[in-house]
């Protein structure tokens, strides 16, 4: 005698299944085997694949080779775990297989249930072919304009060295020749009336001012001792101006190891430094700061930190400040990071991260 299903149970039924079939996304379910027992129409699409074929086969034909191993595998610990639903390959792209062997790129989740003591498992996937394209052309796009900024930044520090090298070297040399002429003239005119000796004697001030304002000019445009000495005596120099300058205590702690990089890694390294003081001088009204430069794991890692008057980072920024900016496309431009923390009134630290592997292969 064969059993009659209740109305409303063949309603419900076929309304699940017009919704299966209308789906846009595919929808295919396994039994414990993995074989295929529902395939919908937007997985003939997808896959290229009558449903009268993919129907009783195995679902590894729609996974490439290398990966129908872990797939398997995968599957029956998902079973086992206690989960009923889950997103499939989160941390990773997941590939599918078309019937004429071209793979490409899904997004996919899982779920089961047990009926009559027999597991099923359902996908739901859908082709992200054209996400992934447009996620890979954006990711190239990026690439190349951080490659740009990369050689223009090269090419400014290249014409600041060019120009620092030359006000040392060239207008450096003209104005301690003149100081030397006039300190000539002051002996050779001891006997001057007054006039002429206040002039000589304000001649050499002048002097005096402009020489030391040349060599100031020239260490700011970029320290000769960074491309003559490397990065570790840099630092050193920064961190000796700064306590003159301004006064303040600064710790500069070396660490083991190579720290002398090559450009644009060193330039890096410098450049940061060089802003996280002048950020520390212009706003933090600190009296102390501690600087650390070490090589780890192959990284190159400054931190700075200050004990001044610290900023909440949620605040809005000042206009035309650009310092915490300028430090992170630094960073951006190595694939490094920079890190800002702090806290109103526990001071600032700054950490700053860059991969130095392709450092060494520019050596």
């Amino acid at each position: 005698m064969t059993a009659i299903k209740p109305p409303a149970l063949s309603f419900t039924e076929a309304r699940l299944r017009g919704i299966v079939e209308s789906a846009m996304d595919a929808i295919i379910t396994v039994d414990e085997a993995q074989r295929i027992v529902l395939f919908n129409a937007a997985a003939e699409s997808v896959f290229g694949c009558p449903r009268e074929q993919a129907i009783g086969s195995s679902l590894s034909r729609f996974i490439p080779e290398r990966f129908r191993g872990d797939h398997e595998a995968h599957v029956q610990r998902f079973g086992e775990a206690g989960v009923s639903s889950r997103r499939m390959g989160s941390q990773r792209i997941v590939l599918g297989l078309r019937s004429d062997g071209q793979e490409f790129p899904i997004e996919a989740s899982i779920s089961h249930v047990s009926e009559d003591g027999h597991r099923f498992y359902t996908v739901i996937l859908r082709d992200v072919t054209q996400r992934w394209l447009a996620e890979k052309a954006l990711s190239a796009s990026r690439e190349e304009v951080r490659e740009f900024a990369l050689a223009a930044s090269t090419a400014r520090e290249q014409e600041k060295s060019r120009f620092a090298r030359e006000l040392h070297d060239e207008l450096g040399q003209a104005l301690t020749a003149l100081k030397i002429d006039v300190s000539w003239l002051r002996e050779s005119l001891m006997g001057a009336p007054d006039a002429v000796k206040a002039k000589l004697a304000a001649m050499q001030l002048l002097l005096d001012g402009t020489v030391a304002a040349a060599r100031r000019i020239s260490s700011d445009l970029r320290p000769l001792m960074l491309d003559d000495l490397g990065l570790a005596a840099a630092c050193d120099w920064l961190a000796e101006n700064f306590r003159s300058r301004t006064g303040l205590a600064c710790e500069l702690v070396l660490g083991e190891g190579d720290l002398d990089l090559p450009d644009p890694w060193a330039t890096a390294v410098f450049r940061v430094l060089q802003e996280s003081l002048t950020n520390v001088t212009k706003h933090s009204g600190a009296t102390q700061v501690e600087v650390t430069l070490v090589r780890v794991a192959g990284e190159v890692v400054l931190t700075v930190h200050d004990n001044g008057r610290g900023f909440s980072i949620s605040d809005p920024r000042k206009p035309g400040s650009q310092g915490l900016t300028s430090l992170r496309e630094r960073a951006s431009l190595l694939h490094g990071t920079a890190i800002v923390e702090s806290t109103p009134g526990r001071g600032t630290l700054i950490e700053l991260r860059l991969p130095v592997r392709d450092a060494e292969e520019r050596r």
